[in-house]
């Protein structure tokens, strides 16, 4: 699955899914903090598909938060859901934990689920699969989930 973000900017409030939220002092809520983001908090609700293709059909949205928790390195630590709705599958599936962002893959926990999903556990490796300066990223998420009940 993939999900695509376009985080508001103070100039794209039609397109942006997702904003900030919290900064530190003296920055602002358009412009992420200098010192790798540092303090940020970021609130998103994205779009999932089946492809890299950000006009492809949605089979859901990606809801959640992250914030930048490292002065020396971006990296943001996750809490999100992804809520499907296709045919094929409905419910939702929980995530949490650290994501290094320039670490290539990247694992994060999947904490739970309902729906199809229901209290299903594993893991979710996460790939950048583009990027376009500060403000758009898609993330690739391979799950394997390990036990579902």
């Amino acid at each position: 699955l993939y999900f695509h973000e376009t985080v508001y900017n103070g100039t794209n409030a039609a397109d942006a899914t997702s904003a900030i939220v919290a900064a530190p002092q003296g920055a602002n809520l358009t412009i992420l903090a200098p010192q790798n983001y540092f303090g940020n908090i970021v609130i998103f609700n994205d779009l999932i598909t089946l492809d890299n293709n950000i006009h492809s059909k949605p089979v859901g949205r990606t809801q959640g938060f992250y914030l930048y928790d490292t002065k020396d390195t971006i990296t943001a630590w996750f809490g999100f859901s992804f809520i499907l709705n296709s045919t094929d599958y409905q419910g939702s599936i929980n995530f949490i934990g650290p994501n290094p962002v320039f670490v290539k893959t990247r694992d994060i926990s999947v904490v739970g689920g309902s729906g199809d999903f229901f209290m299903h556990r594993g893991v979710a490796t996460l790939r950048t699969d583009g990027f376009e300066g500060k403000y758009f990223f898609g993330l690739r998420v391979d799950i394997k989930f390990y036990e579902c009940w």
